[in-house]
């Protein structure tokens, strides 16, 4: 059997097999390489196919459910009628604004008014602030000269002129007015602000009144324009200071040199963004008849950061304990620049806080023509409430407290118990705590509140169902306003906001005419407001101040049929009225509080007698009294449906009578 040669052939070396083997070789390497990729494109499309997301399932048709509006209060508002009174009353008071064609910033801002007691005989009495004509006016002046007036309510609501040898029938161009017993004498003293010096009226007794502005040292600069002023006693020393607001620095020929216009017509009243602003006065009461002025050293004259200009422009002024420390904070309503919010430090100085708190601007960070001012505890709760009247076009405002405990609950506890000595209480001393927010769109006030121009707000209980109700006083600046605004008038009808409950889907809504009757309704050019029980029958009437026109006595006429309870303080020391004290009253159906503080509305005073509608608790009820000072004092199983005046646990005689 042959054997296989398997050995290369002569002369070969290898050559070639060694060639073919690289061939081979790389071959090999590229179809690997070649299968590599192919295995990695795979698994990578693989990969991404296994791992995407599924397509989304197509959209479903869904029914919907549309509200069919929005749900109503089914409350029925009672009838709130107003009888006006003004002349069978025997007010003939008319209000000079001085106007003659020059058209003058302060011939628009109108006058205040008070109820106080101003002969202690039990009822409140009315004056009515005056202006008058201007120096320079070429008709010459009047005749006897217009003078504030001074009416005597004779306790059923008819009045009888005694200004005649009162010591007030003084000319001057009255503004703002705040009442006061600042010697604590237990008289009612006068002061009135102006459009140049302010005066300051002693009550001596027998309706005389002595000009001791001089004495007193309380006159202000010459240059001054005075507006909302009020008396109390910020550092708990138990007399009363002064506050006074001034609006801008003003003369007469400032106004005339800058020639404003209504579009398309003649000469026009000013805007005050046109004018520099002004520092109100702060006087503090040295105990002796006179003041010292300490305005610049409290804190509450706030200058531009930038310029050092005063930045306020002040028309409202109004008093509270607003973060419950016992002592009176300060919230000022001002035209066209942020609202102010001084808090008390309690160390005799304030830190203004409004930006913080959230009261210096609208919802948009604007600031508003701020005029009228309020604050009361309109829910019965915690919340605080301070309602302002805004210009035209611009929605009123109704800034509630948010989270503070400072109201009913906490209010009540401060302070110690009847005959202790001491009374100071602790609250919050950090201006952070107070925090508000504007809810006047959400409870319903605001949006009807936009085409007027308000200036006097006042929280009152107008038909004695335990909650505070909200009125407004309505007038424009310019008598042709309607030919260049169609929607806007000289003269504009009152308003009244009826509290139907937080409950309710609006809390707030507008009486129609016929729940206030045509009396109440009629336009006027609305500016001060003060309510007080004229007549004795237990509910509040008013009283709206017009612009160089009379003004409108409203007699509150409903019949409802709730209960009521009046409480008048008797206070200890120079504060014979306790201003500043807070009483609470406990029923079945709740709680209610009202803080003692006359200043409020536009430039005027309020009585100091505090109402509570008891709806229709029968009593008796239960009252608590926060003092000025601190004290606490508690009076049990009080009749209702009467006046009860309590007295300072450490005067003589705290039984209600």
């Amino acid at each position: 059997m042959a054997r296989r040669d398997t050995s290369p052939p002569p002369d070969d070396d290898g050559t070639d097999a060694e060639e073919r083997d690289d061939s081979v070789i790389g071959t090999a390497f590229v179809r690997s390489l070649v299968a590599i990729i192919a295995i990695g494109v795979i698994g990578g499309a693989a990969a991404w196919w296994l791992g995407r997301k599924p397509p989304p399932a197509p959209p479903r048709e869904a029914t919907l459910s549309l509200p069919a509006g929005r749900e109503k209060s089914t409350v029925v508002m009672p009838a709130i009628p107003f009888t006006d009174i003004t002349e069978s009353a025997g007010i003939d008071f008319v209000h000079e604004n001085g106007a003659a064609g020059e058209k003058l910033l302060p011939e628009t801002m109108g006058g205040g008014c008070a109820f106080f007691d101003h002969d202690a005989d039990g009822d409140q009495d009315l004056l009515l602030v005056q202006g008058n004509r201007w120096p320079w006016d070429e008709r010459g002046a009047i005749e006897p000269p217009p003078t504030m007036r001074l009416y005597d309510n004779d306790g059923t609501g008819m009045f009888r002129d005694v200004t005649a040898a009162s010591g007030l029938d003084v000319p001057l161009y009255g503004t703002g007015v705040a009442v006061g017993d600042f010697d604590g004498d237990g008289r009612c003293d006068v002061f009135i602000s102006a459009v140049g010096p302010d005066r300051l009226f002693r009550n001596l007794g027998n309706g005389k009144f002595s000009d001791v502005t001089a004495a007193a040292g309380v006159a202000g600069d010459d240059a001054d324009w005075g507006t909302s002023c009020g008396w109390f006693d910020p550092d708990r020393d138990g007399d009363l200071d002064l506050l006074v607001c001034n609006y801008v620095a003003w003369s007469r020929d400032i106004d005339r040199s800058q020639d404003f216009r209504l579009v398309g017509g003649g000469r026009a009243y000013g805007r005050p963004q046109n004018f520099a602003g002004a520092f109100p006065r702060l006087w503090r009461n040295d105990g002796t008849g006179k003041f010292t002025d300490i305005s610049a050293e409290s804190g509450v004259c706030v200058r531009n950061a930038d310029t050092g200009v005063p930045v306020g422009k002040s028309l409202g002024l109004a008093f509270d304990d607003l973060d419950g420390d016992g002592a009176l904070d300060v919230v000022v309503a001002n035209d066209t620049v942020q609202n102010f919010l001084f808090r008390n430090t309690g160390k005799g100085t304030f830190e203004e806080v409004g930006n913080l708190a959230g009261v210096a601007y609208d919802v948009e960070g604007k600031a508003r023509g701020a005029m009228g001012i309020d604050i009361a505890r309109f829910r019965n709760d915690d919340e605080i409430g301070i309602v302002i009247g805004n210009f035209s076009n611009e929605m009123n405002a109704l800034y509630v407290s948010q989270g503070v405990s400072q109201g009913v609950s906490q209010g009540v506890s401060q302070g110690v118990s009847q005959g202790s000595s001491s009374g100071s209480s602790s609250g919050s001393s950090s201006g952070s705590q107070m925090q508000f927010k504007d809810d006047a769109v959400s409870n319903g006030f605001g949006p009807e509140t936009r085409q007027e121009l308000t200036f006097g707000v006042l929280f009152e209980d107008l038909d004695l169902d335990g909650r505070l109700d909200i009125l407004a006083a309505n007038g424009h600046l310019e008598e042709d306003i309607n030919k260049v605004q169609k929607t806007q008038f000289y003269e504009q009808s009152p308003e009244l906001f009826w509290n139907c409950g937080s409950e309710q889907a609006t809390e707030f809504r507008p009486a129609p005419l016929d729940v206030v009757g045509s009396d109440f309704h009629r336009p006027l050019v609305g500016r001060g407001m003060a309510a007080a029980d004229i007549d004795g029958d237990g509910d509040s009437d008013l009283v709206i101040t017009a612009s160089g026109s009379k003004p409108r006595l409203l007699r509150n006429d409903q019949t409802i049929g709730h209960h009521w309870l009046r409480i008048r303080l008797v206070g200890s020391g120079a504060n014979r009225d306790a201003i500043g004290g807070l009483v609470t009253v406990k029923t079945a159906a709740g709680v209610e509080a009202r803080r003692v503080s006359p200043t409020r509305g536009y430039q005027s005073q309020s009585e100091t007698a505090v109402t509570f509608g008891l709806g229709k608790t029968a009593g008796p009820v239960d009252v608590s009294v926060v003092w000025p000072d601190g004290l606490k004092s508690e009076h049990a199983a009080i009749e209702v449906d009467r006046a009860a005046t309590l007295h300072h646990p450490q005067a003589t005689g705290n039984a209600p009578r």
